[in-house]
């Protein structure tokens, strides 16, 4: 017994399920992170979706707004995601309908916790596993600052201090993002957005040299991650041609 919880995975009691072989591996999304910049939170993440070995898609989108003033990114199954997402969605304007005002941002968090502790089965059998990133910020608090969670896959949150991550290729991320938050000039929390979204793109791309789950972000063929920026004011998208222009001013 290693206490590995993937190690364990394989040992389910529905092999089909997790990869036998002779099944396909179910659907992933690999890749999101988000930090802190000068302006707010920024998110993001690949395009790619893989199944097993094989990549399904390179244009699967993975940032999904819960409502103005949230924002959920997944790695994993993307079905599974998806329905919690809009599981979300539906909850918090019925609370905002029927309470007149927004569900707070501790409310949320713990929602999202919920619907991961109701998921465990699915992901003890190696079919439903989700592994978000959840940035928010109060949208009656015009003084709030954004925050950035992630999660166990019990449903345990986390708040990060200055970034997070999820997916194959977050290792890398995470390991760049520590070394410029130590010893960067500016730090990424300093830096403004056109300076935030060149490194999101950046990051990304020093991934995929390390993962070959990360993809479908290639800033040269003038394609782009999805990036979004969270902020008092809420979310705002940075479009593929926003993003283009930011890349070539950033070009030595």
């Amino acid at each position: 017994m290693t206490g590995d919880f993937l190690a364990l995975l394989q040992q389910s009691p529905f092999p089909s399920v997790v990869g036998d072989g002779h099944n396909p591996m179910p659907l992933e999304a690999t890749t999101v992170f988000a930090f802190h910049c000068a302006d707010g939170v920024i998110i993001g993440g690949d395009h790619r979706a893989t199944a097993g070995h094989t990549i399904f898609s390179d244009r699967t989108e993975k940032i999904l707004e819960l409502d103005s003033h949230s924002l959920m990114a997944i790695a994993g199954v993307p079905a599974m995601a998806f329905e919690m997402a809009r599981t979300l969605q539906t909850a918090f304007e019925f609370y905002r309908r029927s309470q007149l005002q927004a569900m707070s941002l501790a409310g949320k968090v713990r929602a999202l916790s919920r619907l991961l502790r109701e998921n465990l089965p699915a992901t003890l059998q190696g079919v439903g596993a989700v592994s978000p990133v959840f940035a928010g910020v109060e949208s009656d608090d015009p003084g709030a600052r954004p925050v950035i969670y992630f999660y166990d896959p019990l449903g345990a949150h986390f708040e990060a201090a200055a970034y997070a991550g999820s997916g194959s290729g977050t290792t890398t991320i995470k390991s760049v993002l520590h070394y410029l938050e130590t010893w960067g000039h500016p730090r990424p929390g300093e830096m403004p957005l056109d300076q935030a979204v060149v490194l999101a793109n950046r990051l990304l791309m020093t991934a995929a040299e390390f993962d070959a789950a990360t993809g479908g972000v290639h800033a040269e063929q003038q394609e782009f991650a999805t990036i979004k920026l969270l902020s008092t004011r809420g979310i705002r998208t940075i479009s593929a041609q926003e993003q283009a222009r930011f890349w070539k001013d950033a070009q030595p």
